[in-house]
């Protein structure tokens, strides 16, 4: 699917009614910065105030990060990598030549990480200056995807393990990987801001409507994405909550589905398979 190019991040509630995060403001101890890149890529910048300490999300375009660091005027220290992509970890090496940052990344898939200076999983954690960052082990879209959620805040930078109405590939994990992995990101608060990588948004809104038509939820948020990407105007960051009731990824529970499917009585992990099968082809 061809995106068009997508215009600086606004964050206007009475543009985004679905998002209850859009509705709050974020603590000004953390401050995050996203911004378009590549054909269909966001990038973000996230900065701790008390230590000004600056990450990056992955490094799918060198130029990009630093446009948006000349704009904000912070100084790169860290790139926290979610998994080996090119579109994510292609500019490690070359932010890390040019400012020095540390590179911190998934310690299941350290020789695939350009750079890597810390390996990090789920029993590690990771601190970034003054806020506590959990990980998760996130497999599915690759073997040693992780995620990265600053607690204190309810933000979350997911990668492409989970995008808005949608979720990745499967290029090397299994789909009981991938719904395993999900959970785990369901068990967050449903207040949870979810940062993907990608603009895919329009396109997954489509795919749900063939599986659940009736999902009143879905069919207004459709409405109202399809509304913004006439504007250039970007669809992410969401909530978990909404996600909960629009994507189909995280609803494979749901008699509509099971019915759209004919799978009422398979597992949750069967009906899944199903949904991602059907949308690798969509």
């Amino acid at each position: 699917m061809t995106n068009k190019p997508i215009k600086p991040m606004r964050r206007d509630p009475e543009k985004h009614p679905w998002s209850e995060p859009a509705k709050r403001k974020l603590n000004p101890s953390i401050q995050v910065h996203q911004f378009p890149c590549l054909q269909d890529n966001y990038g973000y910048l996230v900065h701790c105030k008390a230590s000004q300490l600056t990450a990056c999300i992955d490094t799918p375009s060198v130029a990009a990060t630093q446009q948006a660091l000349a704009d904000t005027g912070w100084t790169l220290t860290h790139i926290l990598n979610t998994h080996h992509h090119e579109d994510h970890a292609g500019g490690n090496l070359e932010l890390k030549e040019k400012t020095g940052c540390i590179i911190v990344g998934p310690a299941h898939d350290a020789d695939r990480i350009p750079g890597l200076d810390i390996g990090v999983d789920e029993a590690t954690g990771f601190r970034f200056g003054t806020h506590e960052v959990e990980v998760l082990n996130t497999p599915g879209h690759t073997t040693g995807h992780i995620v990265y959620r600053f607690r204190t805040h309810n933000l979350a930078f997911v990668g492409d393990t989970l995008f808005s109405m949608g979720c990745g590939r499967l290029f090397e994990g299994t789909p009981r990987q991938m719904w395993t992995s999900l959970q785990k990101i369901m068990a967050w608060p449903d207040h949870t801001l979810i940062h993907c990588a990608h603009e895919y948004t329009a396109g997954n809104a489509d795919f749900a409507l063939t599986i659940e038509p009736n999902n009143i939820e879905l069919i207004s948020r459709a409405s109202r994405v399809a509304e913004l990407r006439a504007l250039d105007l970007p669809t992410v960051p969401t909530s978990l909550k909404i996600e909960k009731l629009t994507n189909p990824f995280l609803r494979p529970n749901r008699e509509e589905i099971r019915h759209s499917l004919n799978m009422t009585d398979a597992t949750n992990a069967e009906v899944f398979a199903e949904i991602r099968k059907r949308k690798d082809v969509f």
